[in-house]
C-alpha cells in the first residue's frame, strides 16, 4: 500500500513563505516523477509543480514559476515544495502525487492533501 502523507501547510500572510513535505512509502520513491497539484475553492484541481525521479529536471506552472521550488530528497524519501512570495491566490488545498504521468495530471497515487491559506 502506497502512502503520501503532505504536511506543512498553514496560514500565512501575503509575501510569506511555507514549506511542505510529502513523506512517501510503499514503493520505490526514487523510482517515479513526484508533483504538487492544488485546488482552490471552487475550482477544479490544477498541476503546480513536477521533479523527475532524480530531480534533474522541474517543471513549473506559469503561475507559480520564480516563486515556488520543487525538491526531493530520495534518501529520505520525501518531495519538498519551497513557496515564497506567496499571493491570496496561492490559497488551495495542495496535493503530492507519484507517477511517471505527472505532468499529465495522472498520478498512480495521491495524499490527501495540506491546506495552505494566504491572507491579504
Amino acid at each position: 500500500q502506497v502512502q503520501l502523507v503532505e504536511s506543512g501547510g498553514g496560514l500565512v500572510q501575503a509575501g510569506g513563505s511555507l514549506r511542505l513535505s510529502c513523506a512517501a512509502s510503499g514503493r520505490t520513491f526514487s523510482s517515479y516523477a513526484m508533483g504538487w497539484f492544488r485546488q482552490a475553492p471552487g475550482k477544479e484541481r490544477e498541476f503546480a509543480a513536477a521533479i523527475s525521479w532524480n530531480g534533474g529536471r522541474t517543471y513549473y506552472a506559469d503561475s507559480v514559476k520564480g516563486r515556488f521550488t520543487i525538491s526531493r530528497d530520495n534518501a529520505k524519501n520525501t518531495l519538498y515544495l519551497q513557496m515564497n512570495s506567496l499571493r491570496p491566490e496561492d490559497t488551495a488545498v495542495y496535493y503530492c502525487a507519484s507517477g511517471n504521468s505527472v505532468l499529465l495530471g495522472v498520478a498512480d497515487y495521491w495524499g490527501q492533501g495540506t491546506q495552505v491559506t494566504v491572507s491579504s
